[in-house]
């Protein structure tokens, strides 16, 4: 690396880029140049359309980096059903846990009783997210992705959909702590929500240490966050030099463990 360029790098260092979104930018040793977008994938129409600043950055991008390409059609839950019910696979309180917050978000308990119970899990936090108004339409990847594909910008992906559903497949007791989890921190997570909306609305945060309510336990923190961005960390250190896009889902930018502090 050039002085010159040791300079500019310690003075982006010292003074880093302010967005309106939630985004920074990191330079890796290969010559890697990223602008981490923390995505939120479903999203209010006000969310839409993108930052022109956000799209300004993508234009001038060699690709467009996303934890999956969600933008197909096909459902990666086919097939996936269990052949015991709801009542064989929980608790008495766990199921009368389940029965309380479907029975307030509308959610009829016989289309959940043959679903594993980390799909579960997933549909109570999506209509939780459409019970507060955000559409997957609006999504920021599902946007991003649009725009990508408008433009003819190459798309990576960290994971696929494949490999997500495999790793929600090898939970334990077919994902009974992430259930457990969605339904225990039920309101936590509402809040959460909203406050990542506002980051898009209003205004990002400003310190990528900064400490997020928990709505998941230890165990399940490591393997949904703490291992994903180690994997995503040495997948975007391999990307040949360039400028590049990356969006992954928020919370995966703040508090412990997060991906920049890995990349930095």
């Amino acid at each position: 690396m050039s002085l010159f360029n040791r300079v500019k790098a310690s003075f982006r260092a010292l003074f880093p880029r302010r967005y309106a979104w939630p985004g920074m930018d990191i330079s890796l040793p290969g010559g890697q140049h990223l602008h981490l977008v923390g995505s939120i994938h479903m999203g209010t129409q006000d969310m839409s359309p993108l930052p022109s600043g956000l799209i300004t950055l993508l234009k001038s991008a060699d690709a467009l980096v996303v934890e999956a390409d969600i933008s197909g059609h096909a459902s990666p839950f086919a097939g996936l059903e269990s052949d015991r019910s709801l009542a064989e696979r929980l608790s008495d309180t766990q199921l009368a846990k389940l029965t309380r917050v479907a029975d307030e978000t509308g959610v009829s308990l016989y289309m959940l009783d043959t679903l594993p119970l980390w799909q579960i899990a997933m549909v109570m936090q999506a209509t939780q997210a459409q019970r507060l108004g955000l559409r997957g339409d609006y999504g920021i990847d599902y946007q991003l992705l649009n725009a990508a594909r408008a433009r003819k910008i190459p798309v990576i992906e960290l994971e696929g959909t494949d490999s997500q559903v495999a790793l929600l497949r090898e939970l334990p007791d077919d994902g009974l702590m992430l259930l457990d989890d969605t339904l225990t921190h039920w309101h936590t997570n509402a809040r959460l929500l909203q406050t990542m909306i506002g980051w898009w609305l209003d205004a990002p945060p400003t310190d990528s240490t900064l400490t997020l309510p928990s709505t998941f336990s230890e165990s399940l923190y490591d393997v949904l966050m703490n291992e994903r961005n180690q994997a995503w960390q040495y997948r975007l250190q391999a990307l040949p030099a360039g400028h590049y896009v990356v969006a992954v889902g928020a919370l995966h930018l703040y508090g412990e463990g997060n991906l920049p502090s890995l990349l930095k």
